[in-house]
């Protein structure tokens, strides 16, 4: 394992708990806006947004304006990165899991770590100060550079890409997202 991942999951090891504490408020929150989706059949999208296929029930939420923001934010922070469409939708899943792309400060009680903003980072664990991860572009951008250290992510299952990274004590989670994320990309990934 090269010495900068492995940096990398060490200083955010302390993820995987913070993960599991975290998704019960942050789906218990979501818990009346979102509902399961049946896998949906991917034509066009299939070898650049889904190249596996979606993996088990996908589930999906209505976006208010605040979280489509977000998306767009996830979006240009990915094409500044250098970075394609598919890192775009896993980006997005990883958001939708972690904080449903509400850009989420500290919750109190409710966090028993510091994590915060779209991807729940951690600043105890080097992902940068509370202003850095709170910024859209910077926490994508945090995240992104993560993606970019493992390697063949290209040609991973979308949850153990970004379970990589993120190192949830859930780590299958991030699957149930991968319809949503996908076409969230292809809305606006042009505009």
């Amino acid at each position: 394992m090269n010495t900068i991942l492995r940096k990398s999951i060490l200083g955010i090891a302390g993820l995987a708990f913070t993960g599991g504490v975290f998704a019960g408020p942050v789906a218990a929150h979501a818990a009346d806006t979102t509902h399961a989706a049946k896998p949906a059949a991917v034509s066009v999208q299939g070898d650049k947004l889904i190249p596996h296929g979606v993996q088990g029930d996908q589930s999906r939420i209505d976006l208010n304006d605040e979280q489509t923001a977000n998306v767009k934010a996830i979006i240009a922070a990915t094409k500044k990165a250098g970075m394609d469409e598919r890192a775009a939708v896993v980006s997005i899943a990883t958001a939708l899991q972690e904080s449903k792309l509400e850009n989420l400060g500290h919750l109190g009680d409710r966090n028993d770590h510091d994590s915060q903003g779209l991807f729940q980072q951690r600043p105890s664990s080097g992902w940068g100060t509370v202003e850095q991860i709170t910024d859209p572009e910077y926490s994508t951008l945090a995240f992104l550079k993560g993606l970019k250290q493992v390697d063949g992510w290209q040609d991973m299952p979308l949850t153990k890409a970004a379970q990589t990274v993120q190192v949830s004590a859930y780590p299958d989670h991030y699957a149930q997202w991968e319809q949503q994320a996908a076409d969230l990309v292809a809305e606006h990934w042009n505009k």
